[in-house]
């Protein structure tokens, strides 16, 4: 397909895209109908009919994708009458793409061009995933480095936290670290935090939150009785994730934090190289 034809292609998609009070960008399949050169609205039900059933085999409501609608259009004459017509949403577009004629060049662009969307919108998905679990992991290393300081403070020796974290771990999984680095793969040297899902960092840090907060609170000077406010910490905040149907120490590793640290740094990078311009 020439680049002209493509560029041309993408503006006429672009420029029948309509938007709801919502911020849902959505189209008119009578729109649609002849971007993708079909010139009877009979034989483009048909395509419809085929898209909404590939919406229902992905567990799609199709009521979410499909709204069927009424309008009124303008006739030659002057006079007007009232049409059927569907909003149709992003994916839908991509399914009635796909269900299309692969012979036509529009249906060939449109349904590169709905997965692109689409894909774009698993991207950002996944970037606000990953951001919210190196923010979790850079918390919880405050709180950690806050309740050593504490610690020192309060016993006089910086040795007393390696042990209270180990015991909180204890509490919050029913295994050691140990056990739990051994469990998850972790690698020699690595903090069990690194590898952890979300969930569990925050776990961690909430619990390391309210030992910091009751360390000064009560005043506690000694390392048993930080270590035991530690683990009635951990134990309470295991007992809401079990409650709630979720067992942290059954809970799959997630990619190691470094890595994601790297390939976020990347990406920023790579957004400063030929930005956008307002001309």
């Amino acid at each position: 397909m020439k680049t002209e034809i493509i560029k041309s292609l993408a503006i006429n998609f672009e420029d029948h895209s309509q938007t709801t009070e919502n911020g849902i960008e959505f189209w008119f399949a009578r729109d649609i109908q002849h971007l993708l050169g079909y010139s009877e609205w009979r034989n483009f039900q048909k395509v419809i009919v085929k898209a909404k059933t590939s919406c229902e085999v992905t567990n799609n409501d199709i009521l979410d994708h499909f709204v069927d609608i009424n309008k009124m259009v303008r006739l030659g004459s002057g006079s007007e009458r009232e049409i059927d017509d569907i909003m149709l949403t992003r994916y839908a577009c991509y399914l009635i793409a796909q269900n299309g004629d692969p012979r036509k060049e529009q249906i060939a662009f449109a349904q590169n061009y709905f997965a692109l969307q689409t894909r774009k919108f698993e991207i950002i998905e996944q970037r606000i995933k990953d951001w919210e679990r190196l923010q979790a992991r850079q918390k919880l290393t405050l709180s950690e480095k806050e309740l050593s300081e504490l610690i020192y403070e309060q016993t006089g020796n910086d040795r007393n936290f390696g042990i209270i974290r180990s015991k909180g771990d204890q509490a919050l999984f029913g295994k050691s670290t140990q056990q739990m680095k051994n469990a998850l793969g972790v690698p020699k040297g690595r903090a069990l935090a690194d590898f952890l899902p979300t969930i569990t960092i925050k776990a961690k840090d909430f619990a390391t939150e309210i030992t910091v907060f009751n360390t000064k609170e009560k005043n506690l000077r000694q390392e048993r009785q930080i270590s035991a406010e530690h683990i009635t910490n951990n134990r309470s905040v295991r007992k809401i994730l079990l409650e709630r149907g979720i067992k942290p120490e059954e809970l799959p590793p997630e990619e190691d934090i470094k890595k994601l640290e790297r390939k976020v740094d990347s990406e920023s990078k790579k957004l400063g190289k030929n930005p956008d311009k307002l001309k």
